[in-house]
């Protein structure tokens, strides 16, 4: 009995007997409750952790047809020992020396965690001043409508759809919604062979760059860049031609005639978040027909615009088939989500639907139907409205701010997005500067990492997406106080 009560949480809500049911249930497979004792009364256990008599009576009808308990006449209720039944016992612990004995810098035959990549701290919420990318504003989350998606998502008729084992396929009603919904704001018209959902655009980029990438064959990628798609394609190639940014995105210039396959991200490039005009990007088509070499486009923050109509996108340009179009919903509805999409001719993804089988036959159904009526009942796009609106406050806000506090460093004139690209004063250390704004409360992002030639410590990148739009002064007025103690003399 000592035991039980030892093990349950006493501040345990009273209306919320399925906790303690977990609780309980916890404690049994953990060995916390032997199996000769019987567990406490309700009325006792009621009593020792003030919750209602009747919440525990629940609790114990529902372990009782669960199998974790058996009732014996008189006695009460025991821990039913079939229920642990099957178990391993755990082995004895070797030590440090003995499990370490193998020769893993021998036996691995790569070694990805010495990639430089970015990290950002689990504990951004805390910080005043959040200028951190990638991340949403909690309130901005739907969480009414996703919990009314969620909730149809697990009625007995569409658990009975997506459970099932589904092999290599998608749920259709999503694949429906990114040809319908998603594909035309973009400009891109494309059959349901010609898409497939991803675990997030990671897994897209990756899986393109393993069916298209080998030793000898060159890729393309922009300087400055997104780093995690330079440490994918050195998976498969040491032949990485870097190719330049300027105001308007990559230059589609001769060193990219040799090419076999281009990464860009013409909406936003990143990190600059400069947009790609449409006559370059058309120049860059015509390189790419000419020249015989593939584009990877990675489409992400293109529905953040906020002067002008959205430049279509590269592959609604694309008369040959040689863009392969990658898209996610990582910067509108969450980033956790991880749900992404690829698309590209039919022969490439019947190949791509195979390799995922590989990795991880598909992303979760459950994920894809929640998404799936997410975007049928026109969440998505009002969710889309909010956030630009959103934005585009929060984007004239930090311009004037940076325009007022830090006149001294350099910013491209950009229209869209969810951060700032900043380049400070010569000499500016950004490491230095990012501890000192800790100290500070406040979060940036460090730019040398996207560089992938020579070290370039005076850029640094400040993001919106997860700050209120009351802090961003404040927080860029501290900032620019900190910049000239991080210079190096």
């Amino acid at each position: 009995m000592s035991q039980l009560l030892f093990h349950l949480d006493a501040d345990l809500p009273a209306s919320l007997q399925q906790q303690l049911r977990e609780q309980i249930a916890r404690a049994i497979l953990d060995g916390h409750i032997p199996l000769d004792e019987a567990l406490p009364s309700s009325r006792k256990l009621a009593r020792e952790l003030h919750i209602a008599r009747n919440t525990v009576m629940l609790a114990y009808e529902q372990l009782l047809d669960d199998g974790y308990l058996v009732a014996k006449s008189r006695s009460g209720y025991f821990v039913n020992p079939e229920i642990l039944e099957g178990r391993v016992e755990k082995p004895e612990r070797l030590n440090d020396i003995e499990a370490d004995r193998l020769p893993w810098e021998e036996l691995l035959t790569m070694r990805p965690s010495q990639q430089q990549t970015i990290n950002k701290p689990s504990d951004w919420p805390r910080y005043d001043y959040p200028f951190i990318y990638g991340q949403i504003d909690p309130e901005l989350f739907p969480t009414q409508h996703w919990r009314e998606c969620s909730r149809d998502s697990m009625s007995v008729p569409a658990i009975r759809s997506w459970s099932v084992d589904h092999l290599n396929d998608d749920d259709p009603l999503l694949i429906e919604q990114i040809h319908k919904r998603l594909l035309p704001r973009r400009g891109v018209w494309a059959s349901p062979d010609e898409i497939l959902v991803t675990v997030g655009a990671q897994q897209a980029l990756w899986i393109a760059s393993m069916l298209l990438l080998k030793a000898g064959r060159r890729f393309g990628i922009e300087n400055p860049g997104y780093v995690d798609m330079y440490n994918i394609a050195r998976t498969f190639t040491d032949d990485i031609r870097l190719l330049p940014v300027d105001e308007q995105g990559m230059r589609p210039e001769p060193p990219i005639s040799d090419c076999q396959l281009v990464y860009v991200t013409p909406s936003h490039q990143a990190p600059t978040t400069v947009t790609m005009p449409l006559e370059r990007r058309r120049a860059l088509l015509d390189l790419a027909e000419i020249d015989n070499f593939l584009i990877i486009e990675d489409d992400y923050e293109s529905e953040t615009n906020y002067l002008d109509n959205p430049t279509p996108a590269l592959k609604s340009l694309d008369r040959h088939n040689r863009v392969i179009y990658v898209g996610s919903l990582s910067k509108t509805l969450a980033p956790g989500l991880r749900l992404g999409y690829m698309v590209g001719p039919p022969a490439l993804i019947r190949e791509a639907r195979a390799l995922r089988r590989l990795m991880l036959r598909h992303p979760p159904t459950n994920n894809q139907r929640a998404v799936a009526l997410f975007l049928d009942r026109g969440y998505h796009d009002a969710l889309l409205r909010q956030i630009h609106q959103v934005f585009h406050s929060r984007w004239q806000c930090m311009g004037d701010a940076l325009a007022r506090h830090m006149p001294q460093s350099s910013v491209p004139s950009t229209y869209g997005g969810s951060c700032f690209w900043i380049q400070g004063p010569a000499g500016l250390d950004c490491h230095e500067l990012r501890r000192l704004a800790r100290e500070q409360s406040i979060l940036i992002e460090c730019g040398d990492i996207h560089f992938f030639d020579r070290p370039r410590t005076e850029f640094f990148r400040l993001g919106f997406s997860a700050i209120a739009e009351k802090r961003i002064e404040p927080g860029i007025e501290r900032l620019a106080a900190l910049i000239p103690r991080a210079i190096r003399r």
